[in-house]
């Protein structure tokens, strides 16, 4: 069986944009695409093990998902860091970067069941290399 997701802008002519049973190549197609100064950022994968090997409860996995701090950038906005007067040294972060934030940053969403957040440019606090060992006091 097939849901299809559709965007009903006009009711007499509503288009499918995607389907819950898509091939995940056109899941990601479904992505929004940030506009002006937005980006969109992924949330990492939270460690399923305490580092004593004990293991984490969903509970606290959600939680440290919710208020992580680290993000990875999946697209900027059409106007990200275009404004030489606010970013005179260029961009703060590109495609493909793991990103510092402040806890509960941007504005939340869950696509096809993995949650991502839409942050402003400025909102960036720092690029770092590996997020491995990160976390938020």
């Amino acid at each position: 069986m097939t849901i299809d997701i559709l965007l009903a802008a006009n009711p007499d002519n509503p288009v499918i944009i995607g389907s819950i049973a898509s091939p995940p190549e056109e899941k990601a197609s479904q992505l929004p695409k940030p506009s002006g100064y937005h980006i969109l950022c992924a949330i990492p994968e939270q460690e399923k093990e305490f580092d004593s090997g004990i293991i984490k409860a969903d509970s606290t996995i959600h939680y440290e998902e919710l208020l992580t701090t680290v993000l990875f950038v999946v697209s900027l906005g059409q106007d990200c860091y275009t404004d030489a007067t606010r970013f005179p040294s260029g961009a703060w972060c590109k495609v493909g970067d793991f990103i510092l934030v402040r806890p509960n940053a941007g504005s939340r969403l869950v696509i096809h069941g993995k949650e991502f957040r839409m942050i402003n440019d400025d909102s960036v606090e720092g690029v770092v290399d590996d997020p491995r060992g990160i976390k938020r006091k």
